[in-house]
């Protein structure tokens, strides 16, 4: 195994203890508002299949082998930091959410907007965090289907998915959401629309 993937698999891990853990945790918060439907569970699924079934087929199997490549040896290295850059910022956006997140669109019984540290300045953190993991992939793992699926996964679930969650949170903030809104980039902290 190549030690950039040796990374990758570390990362994933690291990603996935992150989820676990908050995922544990949002099962004992009460939830008011629940809005699961199929078009949900199938954003939910492609992720999966991008971030996490493709790299593990690739790691296991020689059936992507096709789609096979070779990026110059100063990539993995930046993908690494990407990858770590990432990790950092997915972790940071579950703590500074706390009881309010959730892995679907919902919301928690007494739930806040929350609008401090890295949500001050980007409304989707997270999302942000996934999409330089989707990057951090691609960098790390040399190969078309499994190194960029993750971000292909993303690209559906961010346009699809980021208008949803913000019609809840303005059917639930209003005025206050619409602010936080004006003030705040969706991924990048510099671009104040809905970027």
């Amino acid at each position: 195994m190549e030690p950039s993937n040796s990374i990758f698999l570390a990362g994933l891990l690291v990603y996935v203890a992150i989820r676990g853990v908050y995922e544990e945790r949002a099962k004992r918060v009460e939830t008011s508002v629940k809005r699961l439907d199929g078009l949900e569970r199938a954003l939910l699924c492609l992720a999966f299949v991008g971030c996490l079934i493709l790299p593990v087929v690739y790691f296991a199997t020689n059936w992507l082998a096709f789609a096979d490549y070779r990026l110059p040896a100063f990539v993995p290295w930046i993908g690494t930091l990407v990858m770590i850059a990432a990790l950092w910022l997915f972790w940071r956006s579950h703590v500074d959410l706390g009881r309010n997140w959730s892995k679907t669109l919902e919301l928690r019984k007494e739930h806040q907007l929350v609008r401090h540290a890295v949500y001050r300045s980007i409304r989707h953190p997270m999302y942000a965090a996934i999409l330089l993991f989707g990057l951090g992939q691609g960098m790390l793992l040399n190969n078309w289907l499994a190194g960029w699926s993750g971000i292909a996964a993303f690209a559906v679930l961010y346009l699809v998915r980021t208008p949803r969650e913000e019609r809840l949170m303005l059917e639930q903030f209003g005025d206050e959401y619409r602010e936080y809104m004006r003030k705040t980039g969706r991924l990048f902290p510099w671009i104040r629309n809905n970027l």
